[in-house]
C-alpha cells in the first residue's frame, strides 16, 4: 500500500500535483492572514519606535522642569594659566570678586625623635662588622670613594674596621676612623680641612655613613647609622626602647585623634602598624623617615590643629619617638576679599563660612591676587532648551514619516501607521501644547516665541528663530524662564510632561501607546489561533483527498489484475482444439 502513495502508479493520473494545486488555492485565506499578521508586526515595531522618541522627549522636558537649570551659575578666574579651581551653586551671586592670598594653609606634623633604631654595632670594635651585615636605612655598594683626594677601595665582605684601615692606609695615615656606639655615629678626623668625595666615586659609603665637608678636620656622621627594620615583626624590628605595655600573647594599643589602634608585637610589623593607622579615622599619614630613623603623623587636613597621642607607659608610640617628638603646628590660610580685613581659613579651599560669599568656593595653590568672576550659567540651560527642540522635531518627523501616503502616478505608498488616526492626533497635541501659552505667569515670559523659539514656516517642527532674544533671556532673565518652564503643575514643562506620559506611561507602563501595542499582540494571538485552525483543517482534507485517490488507484490495480488474469484465460483456448469439434459432429 505504501508503494501506492506514488500518484498514478495505477492509474497513469499524477493526483498528488493535482491535490498539491488544489491546496494551494484552499490556503490562500491563510495566506491573507499571514500578511495581516505581518503587517500588525511592523506596525508594532513602528509604535515601538514611537515609543522610543516619546520617552526621550519625556527626558529632555523633565530636564526643563528643574528650576535649578536656570539658577545655575559659574566661576572663573581671569588670571590666565591660574592654577586655582573655582566653582559657584546656584546661591551665588553674580559678579567679580577680588581674592588676595597671602598664605597657605599648611598641615600640622608630629615629628618622633630620630635614631629609634639600635646602632649598627654595640661597641666601638667594629672588626667583625661586615658592611653587607651593617643595618644601615641603605646598603653600602662595593667600589671605591675619595678621601683627600686618594681613593679607597671596599667590597661588601669587608668590616668596617677594614675600611677604617684603608681610609688611614690611602691618605698615608693623614685622615682616621673610628666608630662611637654611644652615638652610633662614624668619626673622620685629621690635623688639617677633610675634603670628601669625587665626580667618578663608585661606592656610596660616604652618603650611607652620613659624612659630608664642614670644612674642618673633624667629620661626624650627621646622625645615627643605624636603621629600624620595619618590615620585620616589633620584637624583631631593631627599636632601642623595649615594647612593655603588652599583655602575655604580645597585644598592645594606643590612640590617636581619639582613635585606637591595636598591634602585637609578634605578629605586626612597623609598617603594618603604619598602614593600619593611615587606614583608620584618626585623620593623620604616618610616615617613616629611613634618613632620620624616625616616625612622623601628618594631619590629612591643613590649619592650625593639633594631633593627640596618648598609650600607657612602655607602649609602640614611645619606642617609634611619637611621645617625645616635637609638634611643628600647621598655619591657616590668610586673605583678603575685595580689599577687606584679613581673613582665615584652616583649609585652602576658601568657602562662605570664612568669606561670607554664598556658594563661592575658592581652591588656592599659590600666594596672589586673583579676580574671581560668578555669572550665570546659560550654556546647561541653552544646551537642555535645545536638547528639546531636538527631541521634540524628532517625535513631529518620526509621526509625519510613519502616518504618510504618498502617490506617484498610479502608484500609492501608504506609511505603517496612515490609518491610524489616533497617532495623527498625538502629533497635533503636542503641537498645541508647545504653541499654547502658559497661564497664571508672572514673568515676561508665557510663550516660547518670546524668547525667540517658533514653528519652522509650514512645517511641524520647531527652531530657535531668534538666537539673540534667547541668549538675553537667558543671562537677563533666568527667573522667568525659570518661572516659564518649570512652574509646578502648571508650567510648560509640567503641561508637555503630563501629555507625554498619556501616550506613553509613567516609567514606560501604561498609556495610550501601550494599549496600541496590545491590542496588536491581541490581534496577532487571534490571528495565530485562526491560522492553526485553518492548517488543521486543510491537513483533514488533504488526507481525505488523497485517501480518495489511493483508493482509486487500488481499485483501478484490481481492475488492471482482472484484465489480466482474463486476458491470460481466453489467450489458453487455442484455434485447433475448436476444428476438430466441428469435424466429429460431421461424422
Amino acid at each position: 500500500m505504501a508503494g501506492l502513495q506514488l500518484a498514478g502508479l495505477a492509474s497513469g493520473f499524477d493526483w498528488k500535483s493535482l491535490v498539491d494545486s488544489l491546496m494551494s488555492l484552499e490556503r490562500v485565506p491563510i495566506s491573507r492572514l499571514e500578511v495581516e499578521q505581518f503587517s500588525n508586526t511592523r506596525k508594532k515595531t513602528a509604535l515601538t519606535g514611537l515609543g522610543t522618541n516619546l520617552n526621550n522627549l519625556k527626558t529632555s522636558v523633565a530636564a526643563l522642569n528643574d528650576p535649578d537649570l536656570f539658577s545655575g551659575r559659574t566661576a572663573a578666574t581671569n588670571t590666565s594659566g591660574s592654577t586655582w579651581s573655582v566653582s559657584a551653586d546656584t546661591t551665588s551671586t553674580a559678579g567679580t570678586n577680588t581674592f588676595n592670598v597671602t598664605q597657605l594653609a599648611t598641615a600640622a606634623v608630629q615629628r618622633g625623635t630620630t635614631d629609634i633604631a639600635e646602632g649598627i654595632s654595640a661597641t666601638s670594635d667594629v672588626s667583625g662588622l661586615t658592611l653587607a651585615n651593617m643595618a644601615t636605612a641603605t646598603p653600602v655598594t662595593a667600589g671605591t670613594f675619595t678621601v683627600n683626594g686618594a681613593q679607597v677601595t671596599v667590597d661588601t665582605t669587608d668590616s668596617l674596621q677594614d675600611v677604617f684601615d684603608a681610609i688611614d692606609t690611602a691618605t698615608g695615615s693623614a685622615v682616621t676612623a673610628a666608630y662611637d656606639e654611644t652615638t652610633d655615629t662614624i668619626t673622620l678626623s685629621s690635623g688639617s680641612e677633610i675634603i670628601l668625595g669625587a665626580a667618578n666615586d663608585t661606592s656610596n659609603f660616604l652618603t650611607v655613613s652620613k659624612l659630608s665637608n664642614n670644612g674642618t678636620g673633624t667629620i661626624e656622621s650627621s646622625g645615627g647609622l643605624g636603621a629600624g627594620d620595619i618590615n620585620s615583626a616589633l620584637v624583631d624590628a631593631r627599636l632601642k626602647t623595649a615594647i612593655t605595655a603588652v599583655d602575655g600573647a604580645g597585644d598592645g594599643t594606643f590612640s590617636i585623634n581619639g582613635v585606637d589602634i591595636a598591634y602585637n608585637v609578634n605578629d605586626d610589623s612597623i609598617s603594618d602598624v603604619l598602614d593600619r593607622i593611615n587606614d583608620s579615622t584618626a585623620g593623620v599619614t604616618a610616615t617613616y623617615d629611613s634618613a632620620l630613623d624616625r616616625v612622623n603623623l601628618t594631619n590629612d587636613s591643613t590649619g592650625d590643629i593639633g594631633i593627640g597621642v596618648s598609650e600607657s607607659a612602655g607602649g609602640l608610640l614611645g619606642a617609634l619617638g611619637l611621645t617625645g617628638g616635637t609638634l611643628d603646628r600647621g598655619v591657616n590660610a590668610e586673605f583678603t576679599v575685595n580689599g577687606g580685613s584679613t581673613l582665615t581659613s584652616t583649609s585652602n579651599t576658601l568657602t562662605a563660612d570664612s568669606h561670607g560669599i554664598t556658594g563661592l568656593a575658592v581652591s588656592a595653590t599659590t600666594t596672589t591676587s586673583q579676580d574671581i568672576t560668578v555669572s550665570a550659567d546659560t550654556d546647561s540651560a541653552k544646551a537642555a532648551i535645545e536638547d528639546f527642540i531636538a527631541k521634540f522635531n524628532t517625535v513631529q518627523l518620526y509621526i509625519d514619516e510613519q502616518t504618510k501616503i504618498t502617490t506617484d502616478g498610479d502608484d500609492v505608498t501608504a506609511g505603517l501607521l496612515s490609518s491610524n488616526r489616533e497617532i495623527q492626533t498625538w502629533a497635533q497635541s503636542l503641537r498645541s501644547s508647545v504653541f499654547a501659552e502658559v497661564e497664571g505667569l508672572s514673568g515676561a515670559f508665557s510663550r516660547m516665541e518670546s524668547f525667540g523659539i517658533d514653528f519652522v514656516v509650514g512645517e511641524n517642527t520647531l527652531e530657535i528663530k531668534d538666537a539673540t532674544a534667547l541668549d538675553d533671556a537667558l543671562r537677563d532673565n533666568a527667573d522667568d524662564l525659570a518661572e516659564f518652564f518649570s512652574t509646578a503643575d502648571t508650567g510648560f514643562a509640567a503641561r508637555l510632561e503630563t501629555l507625554v506620559e498619556n501616550f506613553v506611561g509613567d516609567d514606560g507602563t501604561g498609556g495610550f501607546l501601550e494599549t496600541q501595542t496590545t491590542a496588536l499582540d491581541d490581534s496577532n494571538k487571534s490571528l495565530d489561533q485562526q491560522i492553526e485552525d485553518a492548517e488543521r483543517r486543510l491537513d483533514q482534507k488533504r488526507e481525505q483527498m488523497e485517501a480518495g485517490f489511493i483508493a482509486m488507484e487500488l481499485a483501478q490495480q484490481r481492475i488492471q489484475i482482472m484484465q489480466q488474469q482474463l486476458s491470460s484465460a481466453f489467450s489458453s483456448i487455442s484455434p485447433s482444439s475448436g476444428g476438430g469439434s466441428s469435424s466429429s459432429g460431421n461424422s
